[in-house]
């Protein structure tokens, strides 16, 4: 397979979208992938982020390409598990405390903190509308994350959140009450459970 056969083919894969840090893992240097980018009039999203003419933009997966630390969390993540009632206004993520987050807050997106050791908690990784992998927290740390931020949270929302939790299949009591014991809101948690 040539560069060219094979840079196509992971255009292809990534629905229109190419890193130039996959493209250098992949054994394909800088110069000839920038030539590439040329010839296929691919269009800079970001540095180092590369996107056709004809893919859809995919802003979520963008803005995680772009700032790897940031997980989904809060509203974005309801979304995302599919426990809002309506898309986010703006994207709401989590960083580890100490993380520069100037850049991601001037393109208003909500950012939060935590203690590093409670960052890598609850993530997992969902497909985003257009169809590529995004690092979220799951429900039951997307729960404890609302109501540890409920003062900056639309109470409409957090209600379907739970309402929506309450309701789901895969939905792991245990787990969201080690969760509240660790996030330190298993007392406000019951309340809600309990109404």
């Amino acid at each position: 397979m040539s560069k060219k056969e094979l840079l196509d083919a992971m255009l292809k894969a990534n629905k229109g979208i190419l890193k130039t840090s996959d493209v250098v893992k992949a054994g394909i240097s800088k110069p000839y992938f920038l030539e590439y980018v040329t010839n296929a009039k691919l269009e800079k999203a970001s540095q180092g982020i590369y996107i056709a003419k004809d893919a859809w933009n995919d802003e979520m997966f963008l803005l995680q390409a772009r700032f790897p630390q940031a997980v989904f969390s809060h509203e974005s993540a309801l979304y995302l598990l599919d426990m809002a009632a309506r898309e986010p206004l703006q994207f709401t993520i989590t960083v580890k405390r100490g993380y520069h987050n100037d850049n991601m807050i001037a393109l208003g997106v909500k950012v939060y903190t935590v203690k590093p050791e409670m960052y890598d908690t609850g993530i997992v990784v969902v497909l985003s509308p257009n169809g590529h992998e995004l690092r979220v927290y799951n429900a039951e740390r997307t729960i404890c994350d609302l109501i540890r931020s409920r003062s900056n949270v639309e109470i409409q929302d957090l209600q379907t959140a739970m309402k929506e939790y309450v309701k789901r299949k895969d939905k792991n009591l245990p787990l969201l009450m080690r969760y509240a014991k660790m996030f330190r809101v298993e007392k406000i948690l019951r309340q809600y459970l309990e109404v």
